[in-house]
């Protein structure tokens, strides 16, 4: 008894597995609102949360993570059939010619026969749990797939109406240069500006109609990556109507660092492939201890069909095999089990750690923007009085027209400057969304459960 105990403590499983980590501290900032399982509804917009049901349907590369999954639990199915008594059933037949040169000959047999290893060192139950933790990080694959997906889909969603206010604003702006260059122009035939000025004028003009064209092409390359997100061919056309970027609700709640490691899909994988590794490592200790196994058979054999079944024969036979010299093959093997199960558990703890710095990133990123965002407002409201004064100034004959340009050069970009930080800030929250968020169930998982 003690011998056997001293063995089963040769491959130790483990039910738990920490990180090798230090002891992380609170995250650096934190807000008060909880984060919904699908996080992209706090968007309150109709159109991004259809988009992204259809897409956690449609979208091909989910589908092939979900279709990996079942492979996998498959696998725990095969794996598990190994506890169980393997059963065959046998026919054979066979005629021969003349009957009395092959008296007592067995031309016809039927049989059953089965085998069965006792799993005495729990060797095959641990090659079975190893399977379904495998299968487990498998799921856990397609929730970080579906985060991932519902995450691109939001910043692509938002980048084609970004674009679009882009196209918009760059529009109004072509008039306004427009317009200006018909006043210096006319100007000019009073004498009153420089033949270079309506050049620069002009440069200008054509300078914002190579942004429209530049920002048109994002905007169809834009509703492509949507497209593609939402398993639609790039040719057909994706609406989006929308022209305006949701406002953005208070900080969510960040929780302490131990919680994000139990919730986020990614670490959930990370964790399921050490135990996954343990039991390999187990397995592969186990594999050097003996194995016993039974096997029993039962046919009828005759030499005439109608006979068949008058006789039986029995068998039943158990096996004991133990490994000897195999030239440390089997040392080897379990000290290469060790040493993926000691990689599983540093992948571990560096998934850990990524999701930390995703986490602060996303924190730091929207402090930073959005104070980055009120400069630009404070900015581009001191340009749009300068701008204002030079232009009064420019028609009362007291500055040049190289002023006007400069200040209404920097007050267009400052508007499309701002176009694009409200749309970088919306993309750290969505960062933090995805950073703080949990696995969310999809269509695909409720069909499964129903």
């Amino acid at each position: 008894m003690v011998t056997l105990l001293f063995i089963l403590s040769c491959g130790p499983k483990l039910d738990q597995a920490e990180p090798p980590i230090p002891q992380p501290q609170a995250f650096s900032y934190s807000g008060t609102e909880a984060i919904p399982d699908r996080w992209w509804t706090a968007f309150e917009n109709e159109q991004l949360n259809q988009i992204i049901d259809t897409a956690l349907t449609k979208n091909l590369s989910l589908e092939s993570i979900w279709q990996q999954f079942q492979a996998a639990k498959s696998n725990v199915r095969i794996q598990g059939s190994n506890l169980w008594p393997q059963i065959e059933s046998s026919l054979q037949s066979g005629i021969s010619r003349p009957v009395p040169d092959f008296a007592g000959g067995e031309n016809t047999q039927a049989g059953l026969s089965a085998s069965y290893e006792i799993d005495l060192w729990g060797r095959l139950s641990s090659a079975k749990e190893a399977e379904a933790f495998r299968a487990q990080a498998s799921f856990y694959d397609y929730q970080a797939g579906a985060m991932s997906l519902s995450a691109e889909i939001s910043i692509a969603y938002f980048r084609v109406i970004t674009t679009k206010r882009q196209i918009e604003l760059v529009k109004e702006q072509i008039e306004i240069n427009n317009k200006i260059l018909k006043l210096i122009r006319a100007r000019f035939g009073s004498g009153q500006v420089r033949a270079v000025d309506i050049l620069r004028q002009e440069q200008l003009l054509e300078s914002t109609r190579n942004l429209q064209i530049t920002f048109e092409r994002d905007l169809k390359l834009a509703k492509n990556q949507l497209s593609l997100l939402i398993g639609k061919p790039a040719q057909n056309e994706l609406e989006i109507n929308k022209l305006d970027l949701p406002e953005l609700g208070a900080l969510p709640k960040s929780g302490l660092p131990l919680e994000l490691a139990r919730r986020r899909p990614d670490i959930k994988n990370a964790h399921a492939r050490v135990l996954a590794a343990d039991r390999d490592y187990a397995v592969a200790i186990r594999n050097k201890y003996p194995r016993l196994s039974i096997r029993t058979s039962v046919q009828a054999r005759s030499n005439t069909y109608s006979n068949l079944f008058d006789e039986w024969a029995y068998n039943i036979a158990g096996n004991l095999v133990a490994p000897l010299l195999y030239g440390g093959r089997l040392r080897a093997e379990a000290d290469r089990s060790e040493a993926f199960k000691n990689s599983a558990m540093s992948d571990y703890g560096q998934t850990v750690l990524q999701a930390f710095k995703d986490v602060e990133d996303a924190l730091v990123n929207e402090k930073k923007q959005k104070e980055r965002l009120e400069v630009l407002k404070r900015q581009l409201n001191l340009t749009d009085k300068t701008n204002s004064q030079i232009r009064l100034e420019f028609l009362n004959g007291l500055s040049n027209y190289l002023d006007v340009l400069l200040a209404l050069d920097e007050q267009q970009q400052l508007k499309r400057d701002k176009i694009e930080a409200e749309q970088r800030l919306l993309e750290f929250r969505i960062g933090l969304y995805r950073s703080l968020a949990g696995g969310f169930e999809t269509e695909r998982e409720t069909k499964e459960k129903s």
